[in-house]
């Protein structure tokens, strides 16, 4: 560490021609970074705080106090925003105001340089050439469409016309944590600009497998590079061009065992590594046509994703069981926006958009010696009858020592939709505006299925007089297609009233939604229960022609009868659609807010209260043989709570803030019921228990969300070494999270304490930094899988430096 910190100050030393960012410094009006940056977003006519919208904006000195470098570092940042970090960056968790999704389709949606990102496996990605963070809180379905019914996050990249000249980041922390990059941003001439950038990090890693000689579990590299051009042909037109790449290979899914009892979790101990790659590929092109009365924006976009997923199922040191799951997404969007020009009283925003995603799942379950024996085995010999008072008995033995069960699937999804909204502005009075918005969204999904496996074993029935042994075979397998398609009308009305420069009322009232799709994940059970009906037609068909000879050598009839009618009957295959299917889920949001702007700008006040009315809510959880996550619908919830944000400039050097959302998230109306194996065809007989769930929270939404902060800058005006010295400290907290729908385990409030020390000279800077300073112990992460529950512990507490150089 110590020539890590050496090897940095020397190159900081070396850095020449640094010039300072063109932010305001040191000023007592809170700095608008809608202001300071030119923005260009297709859809909005006004700044987002003119809105009657919860919104959260972050500039990168915002990012850089909060040490935001990813999506999960949002967490309470954010009021009422929760992203656990577990897993990989595979799993993206983003609940928003008590709606959420663990896997599947996201409820929250993202955006970057005005492309959208459709699926979760791509949210996770580095920060590093970040210029600004918008939140949106509450159903953006009008604009946005499908799956912002939570919320919606904007990222926008730093343009090469705004910014000039080199960027060199390097870092390095505990945990064997390093990081570099670096970006070159140039203004050819007043028509053209280019930025050109890459990155690398490492770690590590924070956890160790008890099982695997405690080597490091969340062990990570990741690198990548951004390319951006801007070309203005005519003052009226814009071509804006981003592509970048990102690769991540990285151990992870650090679970350990959790005792319900003490409430603490143990040591990761599972035998099989699980990791996670990823590369993603990124494009956008955005174009702007400024006409005389209105602005045409059209933006293209595609991506390309694979990765591969490998997991010990069973997270402990047996051998029963792994996943491997690889992706191949490509996806193509297009939306083409028509607007009016800003500052008039009617504004309007008309558009249409498309988006065509291929997604190919590979996606294998392995069931290893002790799988084998205990799952599979132990569950066929289970429905044997006990014979034993008869002196006969049947078992059955599986020969395979391992079972692969096979699984590609292709869900391509098409989305088309067209929208509209207006704002009518000094309506009736001065100040008061009304707007009404509408879309049309139309979205259709299939699933095309093939999974199978196959399995050697022996049939015994044991009998005084004439034994029966057969070595049988049987390949289940699952092939065929689904296919879905919804219509949804997505309304929304405000209405505002602006008095004074900078601050308004609100009330909104907006429908959201979020698409239905397909548990893929469901299809290892589904094999299984086809695996197990055809081993029992096997059997039967086979003794059946066995007794009928054996009948031949003089065995009584009644023994025939009686062995015959003791064996088990083969039950019904089942119900794909059923099984697989998971409806949309649909949500009302009403809310009244405000935002202020006080003491001549040197505060800043938002605030806004929420009601939503959620229906065929998705959750996820894992299937009843614990083989994996699915998604089912939860009949009703509802939520209510509150945010809060507050910043302030006390003085030309001390700045405060606070930021704090409450939500109350329950179920109105969800059961679930458990049938009988063997009756598992026939729910009128097979009910074994109702569970109701009425009135319980909703799993993985903190009921408190809290970041509160200050910053204070020293000047040194006279000293040669420095111009600045800057502190800044923040505590974020959440809780309480109950990870289940019994809501018998729950995380409590916690809070971590972080903070970074800044030293300025020029464009150079160093910064000192430590997460989690009080080593506060919590868990992320919880969820229960055969029989047993399993949590990830949040991160411990690291350090370390940064150097930032710009010339």
């Amino acid at each position: 560490m110590k020539r890590n910190s050496i090897f940095i100050l020397l190159i900081c030393a070396a850095s020449i021609r640094v010039q300072a960012e063109e932010y305001p410094k040191d000023t007592l009006r809170i700095v608008d970074i809608e202001e300071v940056v030119v923005i260009a977003s297709p859809k909005e006519n006004r700044k987002l705080r003119e809105q009657p919208v919860s919104v959260t904006l972050l500039s990168q000195q915002d990012m850089q106090t909060n040490q935001v470098i990813s999506i999960k570092d949002l967490t309470s940042v954010v009021p009422n925003l929760f992203i656990p970090d577990y897993g990989s960056r595979l799993t993206s968790a983003i609940y928003i105001r008590g709606i959420g999704s663990r896997i599947n389709t996201p409820s929250v949606g993202l955006y970057v340089d005005n492309i959208p990102y459709i699926d979760k496996s791509a949210f996770d990605f580095n920060y590093h050439e970040i210029e600004r963070i918008e939140v949106l809180r509450g159903p953006q379905g009008t604009l946005y469409g499908r799956n912002t019914m939570g919320g919606l996050i904007q990222v926008h990249t730093k343009s090469p016309f705004s910014y000039q000249g080199t960027d060199l980041q390097l870092g390095a922390g505990s945990y064997n944590r390093y990081n570099g990059s670096v970006t070159h941003y140039h203004r050819i001439s007043d028509t053209f600009a280019f930025s050109a950038g890459g990155f690398y990090e490492h770690t590590s890693g924070f956890f160790r497998n008890a099982a695997r000689n405690n080597e490091r579990i969340d062990k990570a590299d990741a690198g990548g590079g951004r390319l951006r051009g801007i070309y203005l042909p005519t003052e009226n037109l814009k071509l804006d061009l981003n592509i970048s790449y990102e690769y991540s290979d990285q151990g992870g899914y650090p679970y350990g065992l959790y005792d319900p009892e003490t409430k603490k979790t143990a040591q990761p101990a599972y035998n099989d590594k699980s990791s996670y790659y990823r590369g993603l590929f990124n494009t956008g092109l955005n174009i702007e046509y400024q006409a005389q009365h209105f602005t045409l924006n059209a933006a293209t976009g595609f991506q390309n994703l694979k990765d591969r997923m490998f997991i010990d199922q069973d997270f402990s040191p047996k051998d029963i069981y792994n996943i491997e799951q690889k992706q191949k997404i490509h996806t193509l969007s297009e939306g083409i926006v028509l607007k009016s020009k800003p500052g008039r009283r009617w504004q309007w925003t008309t558009g249409v958009f498309g988006l065509y995603q291929w997604l190919h799942t590979n996606g294998p379950v392995l069931f290893k010696e002790e799988g084998v024996k205990d799952l599979l085995e132990a569950n066929i010999n289970s429905y044997f009858p006990d014979l034993s008072s008869i002196n006969m008995g049947m078992d059955l033995e599986i020969n395979s020592p391992e079972i692969l069960v096979t699984g590609k699937f292709d869900t391509p999804v098409f989305n088309f939709a067209v929208y509209h909204q207006s704002t009518l502005r000094d309506l009736f009075t001065r100040g008061l505006s009304a707007t009404v918005g509408l879309r049309l969204d139309y979205e259709k999904n299939s699933m095309k299925y093939h999974s199978g496996s196959e399995i050697d074993y022996s049939f015994s029935l044991t009998s005084p007089m004439m034994p029966i042994h057969l070595d049988l075979t049987d390949s289940p397998l699952l092939e065929g297609k689904l296919k879905n398609d919804y219509v949804q009308l997505l309304p929304k009305f405000s209405l505002q009233y602006d008095f004074n420069p900078g601050n308004n009322v609100y009330v909104n009232v907006a429908k959201g939604y979020r698409s239905g799709g397909y548990n893929i994940q469901m299809f290892s059970d589904l094999i299984q229960s086809c695996m197990q009906n055809d081993m029992q037609a096997t059997i039967n068909t086979h003794v059946s022609e066995t007794l009928d000879q054996y009948a031949g050598q003089g065995m009584p009839a009644y023994v025939i009868d009686m062995i015959k009618s003791n064996l088990p009957e083969a039950g019904e295959d089942p119900d794909i659609k059923a099984s697989t299917v998971y409806k949309p889920e649909y949500s009302w949001n009403y809310e009244i807010g405000s935002h202020l702007t006080l003491s001549d700008r040197r505060m800043w006040l938002d605030l806004s209260a929420f009601y939503m009315d959620t229906r065929d809510q998705q959750i996820s959880r894992f299937a009843r043989s614990g083989m994996g996550r699915i998604t089912v619908n939860a009949g009703k919830s509802h939520s209510y709570g509150a945010e809060a944000a507050w910043r302030a400039m006390i003085t030309d050097a001390f700045g405060v803030n606070l930021s704090y959302g409450y939500t109350h998230s329950t179920f109105r109306d969800y059961q679930t019921r458990e049938y009988e194996e063997n009756d598992s065809s026939d729910e009128n007989t097979g009910v074994q228990d109702v569970t109701n769930y009425k009135g319980n929270y909703v799993p993985f939404v903190p009921q408190h969300t809290l970041n509160t902060g200050a910053h204070y800058t020293w000047t040194l005006a006279n000293s040669s070494c420095l111009d600045q010295i800057r502190l800044d400290a923040n505590y974020s907290g959440a809780g309480k999270i109950y990870w289940t729908e019994t809501n018998q385990v729950r995380q409590n409030f916690y809070g971590t304490l972080n903070g970074v020390l800044s030293f300025i000279k020029g464009g150079g800077q160093i910064d000192l930094w430590v997460r989690n300073a009080l080593n506060t112990k919590y868990n992320t992460f919880y969820f229960e899988s055969m029989g047993n529950g399993f949590a990830q512990k949040g991160r411990p507490v690291h350090f370390g430096m940064n150097l930032r150089c710009r010339f």
